[in-house]
């Protein structure tokens, strides 16, 4: 979708706006957790060097630590970095089509591109509230024009709000979601060729978008299905209603390489955990259980946004590398990260004896 079809500003006032405030803590406890979790992501960091091996041109720099609207405005940032490149090609293709020429055209364009916004802030405002951490990938330029490698970034309420509903320890939990998060931080910092691979799918993913006025109202009436779908408990999302044929096959790639992304750090999050997390076991067990429950109109939200997709891609990831380290060893596996002919298929994380076969050959059993 061309950039200029969202207002970019009413998605950061919408979001914003309706967005839940985080839990109540004084200014001093606010003060405290994040010095505290800006400490663990360095402390982390060096226990994912040392137990992966990924080392490679790691950004030093401390997490950044926002609330929940600064978290819906970075992500919108981000969206722009990606989108607005694709502006031009996409307006050409548009052409003079019945939503996109004459005063009219732009009349419904203006009028769309503030909805659109208020759909995209909605969104966010959602996901705001349950994010722990992320690393962002697509980040604006410096003021020297350069675009940043990327960013590890925490969101200080949702970290505190889990770990108060989980009646968890708070400093052990807090290391523990940094080693998930700073091994996104490893994988694209070490592997140089990582980040613009996954760009170059969400780009190929967006042009491959059916403009055609007549296709399009076919998957606006896919879109509404999917709405139906999901409230009667289906497994209906917009993600499947919006797809064309081609952007099935680059989504299967996209979701391939966001399992192994997910599922290494789960692994390495509880591999390292038992060392330097006395109480990972109770982590794990209830944080898990957190994942799965949810009300009825959370679980309805979860499968129109693709959410329960990325639940899967946990287990399913986590499974795929402690099969292959189990197999091959730490090294053995670190070459998934050789090129993107190395990246397991969708597949292949399915089936990993199918990824050691074609890239390590015949494995012996990693020793002692």
């Amino acid at each position: 979708m061309p950039a200029s079809m969202i207002d970019w500003n009413v998605a950061v006032q919408t979001g914003t706006r309706l967005v839940r405030p985080g839990p109540q803590v004084s200014p001093r406890e606010a003060r405290q957790v994040v010095t505290e979790l800006r400490e663990l992501s360095a402390v982390a960091q060096g226990h994912v060097r040392d137990f992966t091996g990924m080392d490679g041109g790691i950004d030093a720099s401390p997490a950044k630590v926002v609330d929940r609207p600064g978290w819906i405005r970075a992500n919108v940032d981000g969206f722009r970095v990606v989108l607005e490149p694709l502006m031009e090609q996409l307006q050409a293709r548009r052409g003079s089509s019945v939503l996109g020429g004459g005063v009219g055209g732009v009349v419904i364009q203006a009028v769309g591109s503030r909805v659109t916004g208020m759909q995209v802030g909605a969104i966010l405002a959602y996901m705001a509230s349950r994010v722990l951490g992320q690393y962002e990938l697509f980040l604006p330029p410096d003021p020297a024009g350069r675009a940043p490698t990327g960013r590890l970034t925490l969101v200080a309420p949702n970290i505190v709000h889990a770990e108060q509903e989980l009646n968890v320890d708070p400093h052990d939990f807090r290391l523990w979601v940094c080693l998930h998060e700073e091994t996104h931080r490893a994988q694209f910092a070490s592997v140089s060729w990582l980040r613009a691979y996954v760009q170059d799918q969400m780009t190929a993913f967006l042009l491959a978008s059916d403009l055609d006025p007549g296709a399009l109202l076919e998957r606006l009436r896919g879109v509404g299905e999917a709405v139906a779908d999901a409230v009667r408990g289906g497994e209906g999302n917009l993600i499947d209603a919006i797809q064309t044929p081609e952007q099935r096959e680059i989504l299967d790639r996209l979701t391939a390489v966001m399992t192994l992304a997910e599922g290494h750090g789960d692994y390495v999050m509880d591999a390292v955990g038992p060392e330097v997390v006395p109480t990972v076991a109770d982590i794990r067990a209830k944080f898990q259980h957190r994942r799965e429950g949810a009300s009825q109109f959370d679980r309805t939200i979860r499968r129109l946004l693709g959410l329960e997709m990325k639940m899967k891609q946990y287990a399913e990831g986590s499974r795929f590398v402690k099969e292959v380290i189990d197999r091959v060893g730490m090294d053995g596996f670190n070459r998934v990260w050789t090129s993107p002919n190395t990246l397991p298929t969708h597949t292949e994380i399915k089936t990993p004896s199918l990824w050691i076969g074609r890239v390590i050959g015949k494995p012996e059993l990693p020793s002692d």
